[in-house]
């Protein structure tokens, strides 16, 4: 088989040039989160079935659904890429390592498969493929330094002149807001947009910005100043606009919070895991706030029991569990709960392990909190709450559970916990509202000196 290059100068091995340029539009499509990404790949690998890359990015985008049935699909993308190599001595190195990759993470192994991509970075660096599903393995394992690291390693072979340069640095942008360099994140994510608008990767990241930073009407003013360069995303618009609820949840403006769940986050009942995350992490937050939802859980629930033995991402069945929670399914949480346990015992994979370690405690402390055992929330997550991130998602992600257990302290009376954990919160994000006001809640419960301050405090914020 003859070998191309593709848009970034890396090798391809194709049966054409246009086999090559089949496979940009694919790869690009990919990285903008576009609603055509399938048929650009459709159309590379109905022209094209011997492209062992195109077999590749195939299966990625199949684990990338984390469901269960999404490893048997990059199992059988993980065949035909193998079939197609005719000889599979002729094999790059590029290839070969995409192909143990696809491998390992279709088997479970999560931290092998990106050790794959490390290799397929040190020799191809302009490699885009290899970066984003990269960065989006290691942010669920919540590594975000290896996730910095591994970017910022590839940025000395792009420039603007090479196609997919802005990509790269949304990728950096997200990398570098997640391990704290919020003015770097900013900027870089900033200029990524500009080279391209509809980037809505790199805009994310500036939305997160703003989230860690309680820059609550400058996040809102960014949303609404990109927004209309989505109208090509897929479902990640509708993340997007949860970064949108959080600011005006933080606001209190909880009509607006529903208005945007009902038109913009669940416009309807789809089935993808970050659509159903997205909904069940704002009307948990919502209902602590003491704001009545209605009967939106319903719908979310009957989605979870069709994914109780799903198990591809400790994040995701949280999530579900949440949701049957919620909704008082006692039945359906032991069930579920049962299912995690055999999970941890029997897989060998990656979240296997995350799932013994930080996963069962969680979700535990989800099904306590809902019946309202508050103690046994504090004495379940108190020891591991420092291990959250291991379950994966940004940290405007995991912070519903961070909420949870502050919100449970509180509720039972342990206030010199709920006390020591805002006082941490209120270091690490100092202009957060949710923070400011059951901090100075928790101090008015112990006639604490400082609930004054904390007060006023709060204040300052909310009409800042």
């Amino acid at each position: 088989m003859p070998t191309f290059s593709d848009a970034q100068d890396e090798p391809i091995v194709a049966a054409s040039a246009e086999s090559a340029r089949r496979f940009d539009a694919a790869v690009s499509a990919y990285l903008g989160a576009r609603v055509d990404t399938r048929d650009k790949l459709g159309s590379l690998l109905d022209a094209d079935p011997s492209c062992v890359l195109g077999h590749c990015l195939d299966g990625y985008l199949h684990m990338l659904s984390s469901k269960r049935a999404g490893f048997q699909n990059a199992a059988d993308a993980l065949r035909r890429a193998a079939s197609a190599a005719v000889n599979p001595s002729d094999l790059s190195t590029r290839e070969r390592s995409h192909l143990g990759a696809l491998a390992a993470w279709a088997s479970g192994d999560m931290r092998a498969a990106v050790r794959h991509w490390d290799t397929v970075l040190a020799e191809n660096p302009r490699d885009l493929v290899a970066l984003k599903v990269s960065q989006f393995v290691l942010s669920y394992l919540g590594e975000s330094a290896r996730m910095h690291e591994t970017v910022a390693r590839t940025l000395p072979a792009w420039s603007a002149a090479v196609p997919g340069y802005g990509f790269v640095l949304g990728c950096y942008a997200y990398a570098l807001e997640e391990t704290g360099d919020y003015a770097a994140a900013e900027g870089m994510g900033r200029r990524a947009v500009e080279i391209n608008p509809s980037d809505i990767w790199a805009a994310h990241a500036v939305a997160h910005v703003a989230e860690m930073q309680g820059r609550l009407h400058d996040g809102l003013a960014w949303i609404t100043d990109v927004s209309g360069n989505w109208s090509k995303c897929n479902n990640f618009t509708f993340h997007l606009r949860w970064h949108e609820a959080l600011f005006e949840l933080d606001l209190e403006r909880y009509d607006r919070v529903l208005e945007l769940y009902d038109r913009e986050i669940r416009p309807q009942s789809s089935d993808e895991y970050l659509d159903v995350s997205n909904a069940v992490s704002m009307l948990w937050r919502l209902e602590q706030a003491d704001v009545e939802v209605g009967a939106r859980w319903k719908e979310l629930a009957e989605r979870a029991r069709t994914h109780v033995h799903d198990h591809a991402l400790v994040f995701v069945d949280l999530h579900y569990l949440m949701a049957l929670a919620a909704v008082g399914d006692a039945e359906g949480v032991e069930r579920f709960i049962e299912s995690c346990e055999r999970f941890a015992s029997t897989d060998g994979g990656t979240e296997a392990a995350v799932m013994t370690d930080v996963g069962l405690p969680l979700a535990r402390a989800v099904q306590a909190h809902r019946a309202g055992n508050h103690d046994e929330v504090v004495r379940l997550l108190m020891p591991v709450r420092h291990r959250f991130r291991q379950i994966g998602g940004s940290h405007a992600q995991r912070d519903v559970f961070d909420q949870l257990l502050i919100d449970a302290a509180r509720r039972a009376r342990r206030f010199e916990v709920a006390a020591e954990l805002l006082a941490e919160r209120t270091q690490r994000r100092a202009r957060n509202i949710w923070a400011w006001k059951e901090y100075a809640g928790v101090l008015g419960a112990m006639g604490a000196p400082g609930a004054r301050a904390a007060g006023n405090r709060l204040d300052q914020l909310r009409h800042h």
